[in-house]
């Protein structure tokens, strides 16, 4: 049985952080091109409904932004690293058109966007051991997606990591080809992150509309966990 932590480190930084987590067995991700045009509709609806926590000018000034940006000060970064709601909403902003991937990762971006809160996940069967949110050593071997060469993890990054190196940085900013959702994941977990409450209490909303459709979509009973620093880790 694997083991979700967050260490000490995390909540030194991010006292008021709740970390929420939903585990998913039993699924079949394969991509049917019957029901494409059904994400395409669900992604783009979201994108506009995200539009509404775009109401200041620059871009940058907004809260749901602001928030994330602080707190990428908090700890070391490699240039340039946003949260990846701030990558969605810009998108949103810009009213690009969004496009399927895969019906975890679809599903996990159209509540990222609803809400407002960053969204990620990992399969679960491709973690070594169990998954740890903390800070970096350092070095830690990292392949982004969409990478041919090793990135590792700067040292006191705020990563994603396991066994055999790091999984996401900089909280949910990159994503490691190593663990990414793909056709053939059975087993996930999907994870979404607050630093403050009210964060917190969208990202209760988001986990909950999450699950909701996860079952829904796959036919199966996802489990939900939630992480504070007075409950810091729990067994998938």
């Amino acid at each position: 049985m694997k083991k979700v932590i967050v260490d000490p480190n995390f909540w030194e930084l991010f006292p008021e952080a709740t970390i929420e987590l939903l585990a998913v067995e039993g699924i079949d991700n394969h991509v049917d091109s019957e029901k494409e045009e059904s994400y395409h509709q669900l992604l783009n609806q979201a994108a506009k409904e995200a539009r509404s926590y775009l109401t200041e000018e620059p871009f940058s000034q907004n809260e749901v932004i602001a928030q994330w940006r602080q707190a990428f000060t908090l700890f070391k970064t490699k240039k340039g690293a946003r949260s990846s709601i701030e990558a969605l909403l810009k998108r949103a902003n810009q009213e690009r058109e969004f496009f399927p991937i895969n019906p975890l990762v679809d599903i996990y971006n159209s509540i990222s966007l609803r809400f407002g809160v960053p969204c990620g996940g990992e399969d679960i069967e491709k973690i070594e051991g169990d998954l740890h949110l903390g800070k970096a050593k350092g070095g830690e071997t990292f392949l982004p997606l969409g990478a041919e060469s090793d990135a590792p993890a700067l040292p006191e990054e705020i990563i994603y990591y396991d066994e055999k190196g790091a999984i996401c940085r900089c909280l949910n900013w990159r994503e490691a080809q190593r663990t990414m959702l793909t056709e053939e994941t059975g087993k996930a977990v999907l994870v979404i992150e607050s630093i403050n409450k009210e964060q917190a209490e969208r990202g209760a909303q988001a986990i909950h509309a999450l699950k909701e459709l996860i079952d829904q979509t796959f036919g199966v009973t996802s489990v939900r966990h939630t992480l504070t620093k007075d409950e810091t880790e729990t067994e998938l």
